[in-house]
């Protein structure tokens, strides 16, 4: 009896085995179309959720559009508040403009008529002033004739005066020579020359040949001509324009030699300036060349032409060590960097500038030599302030800001600053 228990209660037990197996089975069904049906909601889920992100990226870009779009409304409508001022104003300036175009046009033609009689004024002046001249040059060419002619009055006066002085002498020699005869006379003959010539005259010598002889005296004095009353002031006149001319002449001399004077005096100073100057930067050039390469590499500044400050080139010698070249362009890129730059740093010692942009200089340079630049650059940045385009990290390191340069879309550049003076 006990076994037939046991035996209906496996049997039992088998029957609810198999409907479990059974509900299993239907259960393991039902989980995967759950699962299937779950992966479909989860494919839905995020289509859904993407096409959610994609509304709200566009709602977030429609909303900054219609804030963009208001703000550019506003700015509008004050632009255009302010075209509407503006227009009004511009209309009130038109107004006040015609009415004053009407008034300069009425006083244009008032213009216009005194122009018009200001220059038929002006050809009368000018007609009177063409007259004036032609009687000024009329009267000169006169004034010369009349000069010409007492000069040669003057000549004929003092040929005669020279003669009559001429007479004088020998009418007093002859006196001289009659009172000695008389007195000879007198002494020696008993004889009185006045009673002589007291008596009847029998000489040869007729009337008439005594007086042609004095016409003849007549008419030279009557050759000579009257002297004219006025061509003393004329010439008077003229000598006064003469000396102020002349005077005018002098000024302008002496303001000729002062200027030329002035102008030694400044190309004196300007050459010694530049003597001085060039001096200073030949000996800071020397110093900074061995800075930046070795004590024992040598560089000078030589002018081409000591005479002519004004006009003079300058020679630039750089000899690094074993090296002799004949001119600068034998020397490497480097080299010719280094020396470039230690020019540069010489002159920036006689008097630096505020700002100083570098492109890219130190592209040719070793990591040594990139050293020895920044090193210069920090010792100089006290006084200036340096921008340099570079691709060297060595140099970039060594700044206080840099600013990168970067295109994250075609066609845009787009700037990113690091300051590392805050970082440290």
């Amino acid at each position: 009896t006990r076994l037939q228990d046991e035996h209906d209660s496996i049997a039992t037990t088998r029957e609810d085995f198999h409907v479990l197996n059974e509900r299993l089975q239907q259960t393991s069904s039902e989980m995967k179309m759950v699962e299937q049906d779950y992966q479909i909601s989860e494919q839905d889920y995020n289509a859904a959720n993407y096409q959610y992100n994609e509304t709200n990226l566009q709602l977030t870009k429609q909303q900054s559009k219609i804030a963009t779009v208001k703000q550019e409304l506003v700015f509008k409508e004050n632009q255009l508040n302010d075209l509407h001022q503006q227009i009004q104003t511009n209309s009130s300036q038109l107004t006040e403009a015609s009415t004053n175009i009407v008034e300069s046009e009425k006083a244009l033609v008032g213009s216009e008529e005194l122009l018009l009689e200001l220059m038929l004024k002006k050809e009368e002046e000018e007609k009177k002033l063409n007259e004036a001249d032609q009687a000024y040059y009329n009267l000169r060419n006169a004034l010369q004739e009349k000069e010409s002619g007492i000069r040669l009055k003057n000549k004929s006066r003092e040929m005669v005066e020279h003669l009559l002085s001429e007479i004088k002498d020998k009418l007093n020699d002859l006196k001289l020579n009659l009172a000695g005869m008389k007195e000879r006379l007198n002494v020696e003959f008993k004889i009185e020359l006045d009673e002589i010539l007291d008596q009847e005259r029998t000489t040869d010598t007729s009337l008439e040949e005594l007086q042609a002889t004095s016409d003849r005296m007549r008419k030279r004095l009557e050759n000579i001509g009257e002297v004219n009353p006025t061509a003393i002031e004329a010439y008077t006149e003229m000598k006064k324009r003469y000396e102020f001319i002349l005077e005018q002449k002098n000024d302008l001399v002496d303001a000729k030699e002062s200027l030329l004077q002035t102008i030694q005096e400044v190309e004196a100073t300007a050459n010694q300036q530049f003597l001085d100057t060039f001096n200073k930067v030949r000996e800071n050039f020397q110093r900074v060349f061995k800075a930046l390469f070795t004590e024992e590499d040598t560089a000078d500044m030589i002018l081409v032409d000591p005479e002519n400050l004004a006009e003079t080139g300058i020679d630039i010698i750089a000899k690094p060590k074993g090296k002799r070249p004949s001119s600068i362009t034998q020397l490497s890129g480097g080299e010719k960097t280094l020396t470039a730059t230690a020019l540069l740093f010489s002159i920036y010692l006689i008097k630096p500038a505020p700002f100083c942009i570098l492109d890219e200089v130190d592209a040719p340079l070793d990591d040594a030599n990139v050293g020895k630049f920044t090193n210069m650059i920090k010792q100089f940045s006290n006084n200036s302030q340096f921008i340099i385009v570079t691709h060297n990290k060595q140099t970039m390191s060594a700044v206080d800001v840099i600013y990168g340069v970067t295109m994250q879309e075609p066609g845009v550049s787009k700037l990113v600053p690091v300051d590392f003076r805050s970082l440290n």
